[in-house]
């Protein structure tokens, strides 16, 4: 799709205007409530934060109700109206707006504004989440904990009107590039299905395929099998290759030096929300204080093997760990972790049919996962190519 060409088929001939949002709609605040008002039943709502977690470009059902009481002290968007998210934590997030498509009004929360005008609702909200738009309003965004932006704000920010002297024909072009997005959205959406069931059948067979009878196998404890220590604070902060696992689930940086070889499973062993994670690290790394490593010391034990046995059992791993305070996973208990030990050609085996679908479930490199992360990333071009009209004459954007 070449940038020019398309939009210049598109429009036809027919000019394009950049508007302030505030000279071609208008905005309302919604009124306060909080998530414990939020039930299954009642008068459709949207919270702020369900934008940002639940929601895409539109919606036609809502997903929390009101109470009718409660509902009517409040205010509402109308269908066709676009509600906006107007505070976050983070001001990237800030902006984006979900096109209201149902047949009744919803009601909206005071961190969201109304956005009601002639507009195509869809084309709004695809316009709300670009660069362009974002860009404009990231100097009216007031930042601190929780970051926020007003009505004046958002209304300054021109919005690409084609062909504004026919609203026929600019409904009509609004229309087209709807439809093409809309076709990237699907496109993503499918995928993304696709891959939550091949999780599910992911985790069904592996599983199954780590069940074994206690008169199948022979079951030892993690501490006869496995080397288990936990790492060092890094002696240098040089920004390098190797990963730095410490207490979470992602590294938390990267660094110049290592401390710990590949093939090694790593685990938290005490801070919040990482207590039962468990990684394993294909390439040299660096082991934080916070983090076990642990490896075979067995020639008849795989590490590999293992990574799946503890990956498949984080819930038991939990239960081992003492939750009160800053939880911690404390290596007496740890060391007496039971796994199985089947011949080291079986556990060869089951390896080699997990990480067929490890990888095509887990991996960014291949399989759904990559698929998925290609395809948003070309839709986000897409989306952006679309709406990126010449500028109005004199217009800062």
């Amino acid at each position: 799709m070449s940038k020019l060409g398309y939009l210049e088929k598109l429009l036809d001939g027919a000019g394009v205007e950049w508007k302030p949002l505030e000279k071609v709609g208008t905005f309302q605040r919604g009124k306060r409530f909080v998530r414990s008002d939020m039930g299954s039943v009642g008068i459709p709502c949207i919270h702020y934060g369900d934008i940002y977690t639940r929601y895409g470009v539109w919606i036609k059902e809502a997903k929390a109700f009101l109470n009718e009481n409660l509902a009517s002290k409040l205010r509402a968007a109308n269908p066709g109206d676009v509600v906006i998210v107007a505070a976050g934590e983070t001001i990237e997030d800030i902006g984006n707006g979900t096109a209201w498509l149902g047949t009744d009004d919803v009601v909206i929360h005071d961190a969201c504004f109304s956005f009601k005008s002639q507009l195509n609702p869809k084309y709004v909200s695809y316009f709300l989440r670009t660069e362009i738009f974002k860009e404009q309003i990231k100097s009216k965004i007031s930042s601190g904990k929780i970051s926020s932006i007003n009505a004046r704000g958002l209304g300054q920010a021109n919005i690409p009107i084609p062909c504004p002297k026919s609203p026929e024909k600019s409904l009509a072009i609004q229309a087209e590039i709807v439809r093409i997005l809309d076709a990237f959205t699907e496109l993503t959406a499918e995928l993304t299905a696709e891959l939550t069931a091949r999780k599910k059948q992911y985790n069904h067979y592996r599983d199954q395929l780590l069940t074994f009878d206690d008169r199948e196998v022979e079951w030892r404890v993690l501490g006869d099998l496995c080397s288990i220590s936990v790492g060092q604070s890094p002696e240098i902060d040089e920004i390098g290759e190797y990963p730095f696992v410490n207490a979470g689930t992602t590294p938390s940086g990267y660094l110049s030096a290592y401390n710990t070889d590949a093939d090694t499973i790593t685990t938290p062993s005490r801070g919040q929300g990482g207590i039962g994670y468990v990684g394993y690290q294909k390439t040299r790394f660096w082991c934080g204080p916070l983090c076990y490593r642990i490896r075979s010391a067995s020639k008849n034990f795989s590490t590999r093997f293992l990574y799946y046995v503890m990956a498949s059992r984080m819930e038991d791993i939990v239960g081992l760990a003492n939750m009160a305070g800053v939880p911690a996973l404390n290596k007496k208990d740890l060391v007496g972790f039971p796994v199985p030990l089947p011949s080291i050609e079986e556990q060869a085996r089951i390896v080699a049919i997990l990480d067929k679908f490890d990888a095509l479930t887990n991996s960014s490199q291949e399989g759904l996962p990559r698929e998925i992360a290609l395809r948003h990333k070309q839709y986000k071009y897409y989306r952006d190519l679309l709406l990126s009209f010449r500028k109005s004459e004199g217009m800062v954007a």
